[in-house]
């Protein structure tokens, strides 16, 4: 069996074109301390190219793999196909209802990636009336699929984490006014990682949340930096055997991964 990979993960960065020496610092200390970095969305404040450039700068020479998503803030200035450009240019593995295979140290790691949107918890999202509402609604569902599709499509890695920008449950809002949590996540992100059950899920956004909750026996953590309270988190997870086929009971029995959740110094 190979040994356990290290995963860097921070979501909410916010570079706003001016945070390179805090952004080269950041990465520089988590270089030697994980295999692969994970981006969580929001990885720009205004989603402008200037503010994007600072990040690609600093990926384009770094040494370990970097894959993200995009968040909230980076489609402010609709600019997001640029700004996926850039950051592909310079290295960056951005995924958009995507998934990417990341061969590290022997072990393929398979990472899902969607930003996920609003729709709220305990059905706050109806899909019926205006035609903005009912948008919402297809929005959601065209990332639960995408993210139902991903995981099929991974299933025979030995490590498979869900990376998203918006939350899939409530518990990882915790803190957060109640009144704003259907702009924060859907609950509908849940289903396809309840099913397949995946050994992490990811995701910011919420930046007064809580950072640890979960689905099922499935982790989920809130690795926004204001809720982990450092430039990364550092996540050690045990590879399990490769298999091409994943049958139900196999499937509940290796959901158990051990995860040890350790800050980034």
């Amino acid at each position: 069996m190979a040994g356990r990979i290290r995963i860097a993960a921070a979501g909410d960065i916010h570079s706003d074109g001016h945070d390179r020496e805090r952004l080269e610092l950041a990465f520089e200390r988590v270089a030697d301390q994980a295999d692969i970095v994970l981006l969580a969305g929001d990885l720009t404040t205004h989603g402008q190219l200037e503010q994007a450039q600072v990040l690609a700068d600093v990926c384009r020479e770094f040494s370990l793999p970097v894959v993200g998503v995009l968040g909230n803030h980076d489609w402010h200035s609709d600019r997001t196909a640029e700004l996926t450009e850039l950051l592909t240019g310079a290295g960056v593995v951005v995924l958009d209802r995507g998934f990417t295979v990341q061969a590290i140290d022997g072990v393929s790691v398979g990472i899902v990636g969607v930003k996920g949107f609003m729709g709220g918890f305990g059905g706050q999202m109806a899909n019926f009336g205006e035609p903005l509402v009912r948008e919402c609604y297809a929005e959601v569902t065209h990332d639960v699929e995408a993210l139902n599709r991903g995981l099929e499509a991974i299933a025979g890695t030995q490590i498979r984490i869900v990376l998203l920008h918006y939350a899939p449950i409530a518990e990882t809002l915790e803190g957060e006014p109640p009144g704003i949590w259907a702009f924060l996540g859907s609950e509908r992100m849940a289903a396809p990682i309840a099913a397949h059950r995946p050994d992490l899920v990811l995701h910011g956004h919420a930046h007064g949340g809580s950072f640890e909750g979960c689905i099922g026996p499935v982790p989920v953590y809130n690795v926004a930096v204001h809720v982990i309270g450092r430039d990364f988190w550092i996540f050690d997870v045990a590879p399990k055997e490769a298999v091409s086929e994943r049958p139900a009971a196999v499937e509940v029995e290796e959901a158990a991964t051990l995860i040890r959740p350790n800050p980034a110094s």
